[in-house]
């Protein structure tokens, strides 16, 4: 997941290592077009090889008629498995919301609701906690103990210390956004308790079997028995990629469930305590359930679900920008808190990116 580093900011980034590239287009202009896709191709391939990056990395792109695209540089493949780091929330949540189309949850229920040992009580601010705001990060819970990262802890009595570390400390949910592993692993516990299930494995592998996504993947980080629903997945950009487009076509949540997921979360009257978007680049993201509302900017003027993303700590990048019409994502896998490192790689590029994506 995202950790609290002080990083240089993208101007700062420099570097390229040696490319190569593979394209799954080429398909000719559409009649009476005035642009070229093998012309926009060529543009941004060229951009990807002086794209900086300390890594190799995969670039997939798919727009929402189909066309492909895909750029490797160095030993980087679609096929490639790379840890997630926080990737993995955008997955959960979606995981997650599943539960509640189902009707084994409500977004208002609360983590005592389905927890019988949850340890904070009802003089506490934090026993108002909503699943909705454990989805959305505003749920109060900044502190993260150190059995999320620790694999032969319980995962049960790990979600149980997140309650006992927080308790009394103030906070009334739903008027801070705190960007942190905390939420995700408690809303995760409550789905597993409401299903009847002990293993968050049983319930991303009946997404498994239910959707076709991520056969290849996996939580397991720390362990497959304690994993960090925030940031503890390996998979592939091709098995990624895969989920962006059914989350897309509406394969994964119904209408209902996709307008939640979207809705700016950390609008009026919510403080944004903690958020890597404005620590290492300066820019003011908000916050849905699970996704970022990207905003190039220090102060949020964006159209909230015009572009979404969950970028993780090694630099991976997916996206959806549905204001352009296709999803992508930036596989790759760099030092830890090296997230900024690849949004610059794919900035880098980003204009050609929007020009194959407008090219029709």
């Amino acid at each position: 997941m995202l950790q609290r580093f002080s990083l240089p900011l993208l101007l700062l980034l420099a570097g390229c290592n040696g490319g190569g590239s593979d394209s799954n287009g080429g398909t000719p202009p559409v009649a009476g077009s005035s642009c070229s896709i093998s012309q926009r191709e060529a543009e941004l391939t060229a951009a990807l090889a002086a794209a900086p990056s300390e890594v190799d990395f995969s670039l997939l792109l798919q727009r929402d008629d189909g066309l492909s695209y895909t750029y490797n540089r160095g030993v980087a493949t679609p096929d490639k498995r790379f840890e997630s780091a926080s990737t993995s929330k955008l997955v959960s949540a979606v995981i997650i919301l599943r539960q509640v189309e189902k009707g084994y949850l409500k977004l208002n229920d609360r983590p005592q609701d389905q927890l019988a040992s949850w340890p904070i009580s009802a003089a506490d601010p934090l026993y108002g906690i909503t699943l909705a705001q454990l989805l959305s990060f505003t749920s109060g819970l900044t502190d993260e103990p150190l059995c999320l990262n620790a694999g032969a802890f319980n995962f049960a009595s790990c979600v149980y210390n997140i309650g006992s570390n927080n308790a009394g400390n103030g906070i009334t949910p739903g008027t801070q956004f705190y960007y942190s592993g905390s939420h995700l692993q408690v809303a995760g516990q409550m789905a597993l308790r409401a299903r009847g299930l002990s293993n968050w494995s049983d319930l991303f592998g009946e997404f498994q079997q239910q959707t076709g996504l991520f056969t290849g993947s996996a939580y397991d980080l720390p362990s497959s028995s304690n994993p960090r629903l925030a940031g503890g997945m390996h998979w592939s950009g091709r098995e990624y990629l895969a989920f962006l487009n059914a989350l897309r076509a509406g394969q994964l949540l119904n209408s209902a469930s996709m307008t939640e997921m979207l809705k700016d979360r950390t609008a009026s009257g919510v403080s944004i305590t903690y958020s890597p978007a404005r620590e290492s680049i300066g820019e003011d993201w908000h916050y849905g359930f699970g996704l970022w509302h990207e905003c190039p900017s220090s102060s949020y003027n964006c159209t909230p679900g015009s572009r979404i993303s969950s970028p993780g700590a090694y630099g991976a990048y997916p996206f959806w920008d549905r204001a352009k019409g296709y999803v992508g994502i930036l596989a790759r896998q760099g030092a830890l808190g090296s997230y900024n490192k690849g949004l610059a790689t794919y900035r880098a590029a980003a204009t050609q990116v929007d020009a194959w994506a407008a090219c029709r």
